[in-house]
């Protein structure tokens, strides 16, 4: 029984890491994406455009990076926690699917909490990628 609910809570955990993989990979291409129009429309020469474009890209690559190490380490201390929490529930004579049920919908909304934080990290960069832009 034991490793029935280790396989469960890592089904649940490997699945909420590649949704997070998701949206990064999503979040960093939009990101990139904005930076790289906000700079072509800005009037310099060429090699001026090309090293704002790189430095820029690079200034975003590690904002995202440094945003999903953040997650990545916030989901694992989640899942130490949750993992705890269910091993203290069945000591206690829980369900196993009572406890399931109860981490997916604390999972849910801790994953809407990310998503919604990541949006508002996109929407200030590429406000800030048009202020540079009008700037120029």
């Amino acid at each position: 029984m034991k490793k029935k609910n280790q396989l469960l809570i890592f089904k649940i955990i490997n699945k909420m890491s590649n949704n997070n993989q998701n949206l990064i990979a999503g979040l960093l291409s939009g990101a990139a994406i904005g930076l790289a129009i906000g700079i072509l429309y800005a009037p310099d020469k060429g090699s001026k455009t090309r090293k704002k474009i790189k430095r820029k890209a690079n200034q975003a690559k590690d904002k995202v990076v440094h945003s999903a190490q953040d997650i990545k380490d916030n989901m694992i201390d989640k899942a130490q926690e949750w993992q705890h929490q269910l091993a203290e529930r069945l000591k206690k004579g829980a369900t196993v699917e009572e406890e399931l049920d109860n981490l997916v919908t604390s999972v849910g909304s801790k994953t809407d909490d990310v998503i919604t934080a990541l949006e508002k990290k996109l929407a200030e960069l590429k406000k800030k990628n048009r202020k540079v832009a009008l700037n120029k």
